[in-house]
């Protein structure tokens, strides 16, 4: 059998048009997906009762691409159906596209962008993860400004993800991994003293809010935007999402208490909010070894693994009291979701290699 034939028919039961599938993949490793084919999608588990309600009985997770090395930050826009999100490793972006099914390169040299969103006037926001380090807005004619690169006349360290409120203030979180090394971007010294999370006025005024915090992630606004999620990628002990009171006039925050608590190898990263207030989380193992080293063989010790990948990757849900609720197993660790579609019911999920989606009887709360 002719292989390209044969990649090409594989690609397209796969819900991936060979031409999309095989651009995406330039340079990265890509991976074969077989949906479920029975009803319920057995990778959607009920933690609690409660997540009964969001689970649709006729929906399986598919792949709606592959061929990236780290995706990240999906962001919908409704006005074109169309998904952006990052292939950081990479330096691009990439673009789903609803009506065709299309999964192709949006941007190459995108300095290794992380975090994306809309704006409420549809515009791209996009956090420069590397290099740049700034948070920049692409406008409707494709020029691009400028929003921040620095703080106090200091450089950022690596904007992380971004989210816009509905005063169309502009709050991202400013961790280290993209000068940590060169993998994300390359390798740089941090002229910030602490990681921090920033807001940015309409003015362009830019005030550091959250300063006690290592590495701030994901990061998330509850419904009614009265309160403020960030994750902390190295919290004591464990990684954690955080939940801070937000003043009636959207500019101070206060009331700092732990939401959500990773609980030992588990790894919280990007995460979205649907309109009853729960946190779909990405979600995986978080590389944890354990101390002492242990017997493999060949006259070798190792530090082996405190958890599985395989059990742990996927989409943890959790209600608004921090409660988990529901888990979507995927074969990939999630970095990062939204939710799109024409009734915002469709969950992306940015993970690994791919990009995944499930319908769910939960919307999008933006």
């Amino acid at each position: 059998m002719n292989p390209t034939i044969s990649r090409r028919r594989l690609l397209e039961g796969a819900g991936v048009s060979a031409l999309s599938a095989l651009g995406a993949a330039a340079g990265a490793q890509s991976f074969d997906f077989r949906p479920n084919q029975r009803y319920p999608d057995p990778a959607v588990y009920l933690l609690d009762p409660s997540f009964t309600k969001y689970r649709i009985y006729s929906s399986t997770v598919e792949q709606l691409g592959t061929g990236m090395r780290w995706a990240e930050g999906p962001a919908y826009f409704p006005e074109t159906g169309t998904l952006i999100l990052s292939d950081i490793p990479n330096n691009r972006l990439m673009r789903y596209e609803e009506k065709t099914g299309r999964f192709v390169v949006h941007k190459e040299g995108a300095n290794y962008a992380n975090g994306n969103t809309r704006d409420r006037q549809g515009r791209l926001v996009t956090c420069e993860h590397s290099i740049t380090r700034r948070v920049v807005r692409t406008e409707k004619n494709g020029s691009t400004t400028v929003l921040a690169d620095r703080f106090e006349g200091k450089r950022l360290n690596a904007p992380n993800d971004v989210v816009v409120k509905s005063d169309d203030s502009i709050w991202f979180t400013d961790p280290l991994f993209g000068i940590n090394g060169e993998w994300e971007g390359s390798r740089a010294t941090p002229e910030q003293a602490s990681t921090n999370v920033y807001r940015i006025d309409k003015d362009g005024s830019i005030t550091a809010v959250v300063t006690d915090i290592v590495n701030p992630n994901g990061l998330a606004f509850s419904p009614d935007e009265k309160k403020l999620y960030v994750v902390e990628w190295k919290g004591t002990p464990n990684r954690s999402i955080w939940s801070y009171d937000v003043s009636p006039d959207g500019r101070q925050l206060s009331n700092k208490v732990k939401l959500i608590d990773a609980d030992g190898p588990g790894a919280l990263d990007g995460f979205c909010v649907d309109r009853d207030g729960n946190l779909w989380c990405g979600w995986g193992y978080s590389g944890a070894v354990a101390l002492e080293a242990s017997d493999i063989g060949g006259g070798m010790k190792a530090h082996l693994p405190l958890g599985r990948s395989e059990e742990m990757d996927g989409v943890k849900v959790f209600n608004a009291q921090g409660k988990p609720i529901g888990f979507i197993r995927l074969p990939e660790r999630c970095a990062n979701l939204t939710f799109g579609g024409p009734k915002l019911n469709r969950l992306y999920m940015a993970s690994s290699h791919s990009l995944y989606a499930l319908y769910v009887e939960a919307h999008g709360s933006v």
